[in-house]
């Protein structure tokens, strides 16, 4: 039994490189962070600062299991010797009665053996950035030379899997591969042998390098369903590489009837199951569509604290950890506003929505286009997810009933 200090739990992805990144895709939305950031020309988390970093987040836990993110950029232009670093820290500070579990996110191109052995033995679960089939992924996902990753990218998910290291797979839905989603599910299931797979719509409006989530005005937010609302036409809101959002719920679907049909219970699609454990009637382990975020932070290289990796802009920074104990910036008056506002400012039409209890209406970083009666603050993927849950929901309802039925 925990006595003394409350039980406490947070969740944080560090980005020890920054935003640097030996590609250059299209559709990134942290290579831009290079101007918002500070920084003395060195991207690169110091040996101190990492120590540091790992003593705070271990310690400012009391929950029996802590997870450690490793992200960035691409963080495996560390170097190896860095994450060997980051497992002998972990074990210098963690108490017997904690385990410890670290996931790495990666676009894979270098992946070699000695990575894969490591990886493998220490247990990494391995996020692996693909999108699909080398004409698909190619698209957008290039170097800084201009030429395709996919090869590069395909050789590490082999190795991966000759390694016996547990990876899953992490893939955009571009306007582009929106509208091949079988083509994208078969071929991650069937070339890649993925078991384990995310699909994370790419949504940023025209002004993201430069204006934080909820600083927009509201005369640029268009009204749901009218072609500014849609990315491609000459004066639409988001980028022409975002995904259409009735595109994007027909990828859902889609996929859905074919995971449904062939792989259920074989793959994990994340949100497949989330939604199964809604209809359960427990809270989304997903924060995009539970009631509440905020306890889900970004660590930059430099030891500064983001409200949310899609929010680190200057307005959100909540301090630094060489000046203040993550604990204490993760709990913070200004946190937990950001944290609750995500169900409390969502306009009428998602609080008189039959799918309130499945979205909560979804990340608070879209919100960007207005209802149809004119409110500001509607999700830009609003359509695509009443799309998503209408289909599915009567299956994922008798899912969810038979996993019940079980005990």
């Amino acid at each position: 039994m925990w006595r003394g200090k409350p039980r406490t739990r947070f969740h944080a992805m560090a980005k020890p490189i920054g935003p640097t990144c030996n590609l250059d895709c299209t559709y990134c939305y942290y290579l831009s962070k290079e101007g918002l950031l500070s920084t003395e020309n060195n991207w690169r988390m110091s040996d101190e600062l990492l120590e540091e970093y790992i003593r705070q987040y271990i310690e400012g836990q009391n929950f029996e299991e802590i997870v450690f993110s490793w992200q960035g950029g691409e963080p495996m232009l560390l170097g190896l010797d860095f994450f060997k670093r980051v497992v002998e820290l972990e074990e210098k500070y963690r108490p017997p009665h904690k385990r410890v579990e670290n996931d790495l996110q990666t676009n894979g191109t270098l992946l070699d053996d000695e990575w894969c052995e490591f990886l493998a033995a220490n247990n990494f679960l391995v996020g692996l950035s693909i999108d699909g089939p080398k004409e698909l992924h190619d698209h957008y996902r290039k170097d800084k030379r201009g030429r395709g990753s996919f090869d590069r990218v395909f050789r590490g998910a082999r190795l991966l899997t000759e390694h016996g290291a547990a990876f899953a797979t992490l893939s955009c839905v571009n306007r582009l591969t929106a509208r091949h989603p079988l083509e994208v599910y078969r071929f991650l299931r069937d070339e890649v042998g993925a078991r384990r797979m995310q699909f994370i719509p790419i949504v940023e409006p025209k002004v993201f390098r430069s204006t934080a989530p909820q600083s927009w005005s509201p005369t640029m937010m268009p009204v749901m369903g009218t072609p500014d609302a849609r990315p491609g036409t000459p004066d639409s809101v988001v980028e022409e590489w975002c995904c259409d959002p009735d595109d994007f719920g027909e990828f859902l679907c889609k996929i859905f009837d074919e995971w449904y049909e062939k792989d259920l219970g074989r793959i994990y699609v994340h949100y497949f199951d989330a939604t199964v454990e809604v209809y359960m009637g427990r809270i989304s382990p997903l924060c995009t569509l539970g009631p509440m975020c905020g306890k889900g932070l970004a660590i930059e290289h430099d030891g500064s604290v983001y409200a949310c990796d899609h929010y680190v802009y200057p307005e959100y920074c909540r301090g630094n950890i060489r000046e203040t104990p993550i604990e204490k910036l993760v709990f913070t008056e200004a946190q937990e506003m950001f944290g609750t506002n995500k169900e409390r400012m969502l306009p009428r039409q998602c609080r008189e929505c039959d799918y309130l209890y499945a979205c909560f209406g979804e990340c608070p970083k879209n919100r960007f286009i207005k209802t149809i009666d004119g409110e500001p603050g509607l999700n830009y993927l609003c359509s695509g997810w009443k799309r998503f849950f209408s289909y599915a929901g009567p299956r994922i309802a008798a899912i969810a009933e038979r996993i019940q039925a079980r005990g």
